[in-house]
């Protein structure tokens, strides 16, 4: 068994972040080439994570009326996820996070209005009185 130092362990995370980085290039470039043959213009996904689990609320394709195969509505569903993962890890924990990733195919641009939710307690202790 190795020991893994601090230094060792905080290497690691960043190679597995440069990986992912680079997986969800891969996926952007295929689902983008896919979405454009479609005719797809515009895509986005509204999310919403807490209690460890969230998901992908809902999705929209402009022009109105497009709607990819299904294998691909899996793929850019995962790949919204991933995304937005990647940009803020560990939204959906806790109170959790919501929001909305806006695609804009035609010059593949990726928007993303986030919000985490915190919980705030205000808390006092009075004696003798």
């Amino acid at each position: 068994m190795t020991d893994m130092t601090t230094a060792h362990f905080f290497a690691a995370m960043e190679r597995m972040r440069a990986d992912e980085a680079a997986e969800l290039a891969r996926t952007r470039a295929e689902l983008l080439r896919s979405l454009r043959s479609a005719g797809v213009t515009e895509f986005v996904a509204c999310y919403d994570g807490c209690g460890d689990s969230g998901n992908i609320d809902g999705m929209e394709f402009q022009p109105a009326g497009i709607k990819p195969a299904h294998e691909t509505g899996t793929r850019i569903a995962d790949f919204a996820w991933s995304f937005v993962h990647h940009r803020h890890p560990g939204f959906e924990n806790n109170e959790g996070g919501f929001g909305q990733l806006r695609w804009d195919l035609s010059d593949d641009t990726i928007s993303i209005d986030h919000g985490n939710r915190h919980v705030e307690i205000a808390y006092s202790f009075d004696k003798g009185l």
